[in-house]
């Protein structure tokens, strides 16, 4: 089966897709300075607390029963079934986390008789700031190695513009979480390194493609030569992309409430990544000023051409 072949002016629209990816990089970190993410209790601290229901239970009941007792800051959400329930609880000061869970529990049981207790989990406000830490610089990281791995294998431009283009897709997934102030916990940081690794693949393809583009074509400017490459990898994108996002929805909708920020953040995430290794990280490698002359091999001198030649 051929390829599909596309021609579309991706680069002519470059300084269009600049200006709408500032705006969306200065939401996102308007939002993120001004409401920040709403952190679980991987990162805040505090205690989860899983129940079995005997049969199938509303969680509009299980919150109404909890403010009752007392919890009204409490988290509740279904996972596995929706026989399950997870409550999750922020730190309460003086309060022995095993008290607490029999409290809870003591208050869902007088709700519904049956209601048994699964497990029973405390993470410590040291213990959640450590995470958080730790989770920063662990995407520092990452996004270091990806500099110097680019840099080596292509050139200085292109790895500027592919870490530019991983930031841009980190900033405005966090910056989606930050408006809708869904729950960002370590599953979600899991997926948000996922998309990294995905996008970075996505990109590494294109350059690839362009590096070949610059030695085998003769004629053609710069952003002639990177609009056929995008153009050539197109499909393979497309298709990529798409397997992906059906991978995604199906974890967004089937996977339970458990797993919606994570296939959340990975839904943002990969569509934010397929548009950025199209318009955002040639588009730069572009605009820094990169030509056929930066990929061209080295000339060797005369010493190193009459030692190939003298080679069996």
């Amino acid at each position: 089966m051929k390829n599909l072949e596309f021609n579309f002016d991706f680069l002519g629209k470059r300084k269009l897709a600049f200006f709408v990816s500032v705006v969306l990089l200065v939401a996102s970190i308007a939002l993120l300075a001004t409401r920040g993410l709403n952190f679980g209790i991987d990162f805040t601290g505090g205690t989860v607390i899983e129940v079995g229901y005997p049969q199938a239970v509303e969680l509009d009941r299980v919150r109404g029963a909890l403010d009752e007792a007392g919890f009204d800051d409490a988290a509740v959400q279904h996972f596995g079934t929706a026989r399950e329930v997870m409550v999750r609880l922020p730190p309460i000061e003086g309060v022995d986390n095993a008290a607490l869970s029999n409290q809870v529990l003591r208050a869902l049981q007088d709700d519904t008789e049956g209601v048994q207790l699964r497990r029973v989990e405390f993470v410590g406000p040291q213990i959640g700031e450590e995470l958080t830490e730790q989770g920063g610089l662990a995407m520092l990281y990452a996004l270091f190695g990806i500099l110097i791995y680019v840099a080596f294998r292509f050139e200085y431009r292109f790895a500027a513009g592919s870490v530019a283009a991983l930031i841009h897709d980190v900033v405005i997934t966090l910056g989606v979480f930050s408006l809708t102030q869904m729950q960002f916990d370590l599953t979600v940081l899991a997926a948000i390194l996922a998309v990294i690794g995905y996008s970075l693949n996505d990109t590494i393809v294109v350059f690839d493609r362009i590096r070949e583009n610059f030695l085998k074509l003769r004629k053609g400017t710069p952003e002639e030569v990177m609009n056929i490459s995008v153009n050539q990898t197109l499909s393979r994108t497309l298709v990529t992309s798409g397997t992906t996002l059906m991978v995604v929805l199906s974890l967004y909708f089937l996977g339970g409430e458990v797993m919606v920020p994570f296939a959340f953040a990975l839904l943002i995430g990969v569509l934010i990544g397929t548009y950025s290794s199209i318009f955002i990280a040639s588009g730069l490698a572009l605009a820094l000023g990169v030509t056929k002359a930066d990929l061209m091999p080295p000339e060797k001198d005369e010493d190193e051409e009459d030692l190939e030649r003298e080679k069996p």
